[in-house]
């Protein structure tokens, strides 16, 4: 054989190669049943300057993949604050912020929506860590307030996992992106800790519903948490342990149609985080009905009683769950 035959040979394994590797990180971009998303890809931000030491504490968030093939999740139980938020097909995703702590692994990370950019605004420039996005939002989440963060800006900060099918197995090794917890000035929520509002209802669960997926919270006087359960299952850690939350807020807002579609042809819903309306908050085995407001991106969401009172929330873990108001 031919030195120009074998020399051609190699140079187009080694460009296949490459391109299986590229491939195999953009995969966790893709539908709930394992087929890629169209049109998805990475963000430019390597582009530009990046350093989170040059704008002060910055919160880490990562957008987590939800799908019954990802659970159980890993670092999630170190988060601040879990927000659910409704994906196409009625499926949903997590989003975990993290301040006070930073695990040493999280994921699985899963695609980011245009609803993830109004609701982060609330946050000083923080860091954003998805596995891609599609095309047409791209210039969006460059153009944001954010240091977002695809596997193709750091790729020694994610791994494939070998426990599932991909696209459910990339994690985040959030210390090669945040060498330290940025601490509480981060949490820029808005949130209120302290003694619960007088009144409320005694409250045993609270269940809340997407077209294609369900949550329940259910009171564990023994553990002083709201235990944490999906689809009708309990919902774990990585480790086994169940998760549990200190608060959970059920916010009903209005989620419309967004100008995103899957590769299926779905629209990608937009939740509003912006504006007012109602939500039930969940601490200490009771539930209290009140008002929240968010008056401008860059505010956090302040949650008042019926006569204007701030309602404080237990110290610990809060859950946000947007759904759909009537």
């Amino acid at each position: 054989m031919g030195r120009g035959v074998r020399g051609r040979r190699t140079t187009a394994t080694a460009t296949l190669l490459a391109v299986t590797v590229t491939a195999a990180l953009a995969a966790g971009c893709t539908g709930g049943n394992g087929a890629p998303d169209d049109g998805r890809g990475s963000s430019r931000a390597s582009q530009r300057e990046t350093s989170p030491s040059a704008r002060g504490p910055a919160a880490l968030a990562v957008k987590l993949d939800n799908a019954r093939a990802a659970r159980p999740h890993t670092g999630v139980d170190a988060a601040d604050v879990v927000y659910v938020e409704q994906v196409e097909g009625g499926l949903s995703r997590l989003m975990a912020v993290y301040a006070t702590r930073v695990p040493q692994t999280v994921g699985p990370v899963r695609s980011a929506r245009e609803s993830d950019l109004e609701l982060l605004r609330q946050f000083h420039r923080p860091t954003l860590v998805f596995s891609g996005a599609q095309q047409k939002l791209l210039p969006l989440i460059d153009d944001a307030p954010l240091r977002p963060v695809p596997p193709s800006d750091a790729p020694d900060a994610f791994h494939r996992g070998s426990d599932r099918a991909a696209p459910h197995n990339l994690y985040l090794r959030p210390g090669r992106i945040v060498p330290e917890a940025p601490g509480r000035a981060a949490l820029t929520t808005g949130f209120r800790y302290g003694s619960a509002p007088a009144g409320g209802t005694a409250t045993a669960s609270r269940t809340v519903r997407y077209p294609a997926a369900r949550f329940t919270f259910t009171w564990s006087e023994a553990r002083d948490r709201w235990l944490v359960g999906m689809d009708g299952a309990p919902a774990t850690s990585a480790g086994g342990e169940r998760m549990a939350a200190a608060t959970v807020v059920v916010q009903y807002v209005k989620i419309r149609e967004s100008g995103f579609r899957d590769f299926l042809g779905n629209n990608s819903p937009y939740t509003e985080t912006v504006g007012s309306g109602k939500a039930t908050v969940l601490r200490d085995g009771r539930a209290w009905d009140v008002d929240w407001k968010r008056a401008k991106a860059t505010d956090g969401t302040a949650f008042t009683t019926g006569d204007g009172s701030p309602v404080n929330f237990a110290k610990g873990q809060v859950w946000v769950v947007y759904a759909k108001a009537s």
